[in-house]
């Protein structure tokens, strides 16, 4: 099947937050010269939610707080598939492994198969929904993008070991939040990580989940189940 990518595409992206409570880090990469979306922007791992995404059995699921914020302003629940695709780009995009120790029952979809031969499950029970943003119009590709925090700890790989990661990504670093705009993002990466520092030393996922929807009539900020941000 062809994927028309001028079309808004469900997506999810990863936040991988280290040593929270001393020395605040987070997992970036850069994306290559010749990417048609973002190029050479220094990016957290994430993408779009593949059609095999809503089949893939998670060994934990998310909170229901998560799950709630996930349904609202959405047709139809997503909630699963995007949880799956977040431990997916995060694994095929860093080599990082968000899962529990098991094994998997029948065949494989093929994109799992290095997943799987590592001996997890996905598990997405550590995953936090901390923003959503949809791509403004006029862009070559957009996303309706949640983007999930996650702590480090919780990974069941070495988390300075990427030698499974694909080449989607290069420079895969942790970067200290003190030194992270010095980097070439994008501006929503740059709001993101405003949320990111202000819960930096929280473990709980938030209460309302901020929305940068950016449709074809308007431009809005909202808060997912909670109210309008105040300055």
């Amino acid at each position: 099947m062809t994927i028309d990518k001028t079309q808004i595409r469900n997506a999810s992206t990863v936040i991988v937050l280290r040593d929270r409570m001393t020395t605040p880090r987070i997992l970036m990469g850069q994306r290559g010269a010749k990417a048609a979306f973002m190029p050479n922007k220094f990016v957290f791992p994430g993408g779009a939610v593949d059609a095999g995404d809503a089949n893939i059995t998670l060994a934990g699921q998310l909170s229901d707080l998560c799950g709630e914020r996930l349904k609202e302003d959405a047709t139809p629940d997503m909630s699963h598939p995007l949880a799956v695709a977040a431990i997916r780009e995060l694994f095929e995009e860093t080599g990082q492994v968000l899962g529990k120790k098991g094994a998997w029952h029948g065949d494989v979809h093929p994109d799992w198969a290095d997943f799987a031969a590592t001996g997890h499950l996905p598990d997405a029970s550590a995953l936090q929904f901390v923003f959503r943003a949809l791509t403004p119009p006029g862009r070559p590709r957009r996303f309706d993008a949640r983007f999930f925090l996650v702590d480090a700890d919780a990974l069941a790989t070495d988390p300075d070991d990427f030698t499974a990661a694909s080449d989607e990504l290069s420079h895969l670093q942790w970067v200290s939040l003190t030194d992270v705009r010095a980097f070439d993002m994008p501006f929503i990466t740059e709001v993101v990580l405003s949320e990111i520092e202000a819960r930096a030393t929280d473990p709980e996922p938030p209460q309302s989940v901020p929305f940068f929807r950016n449709n074809d009539e308007e431009s809005l900020f909202i808060r997912l189940r909670g109210h309008a941000p105040t300055d």
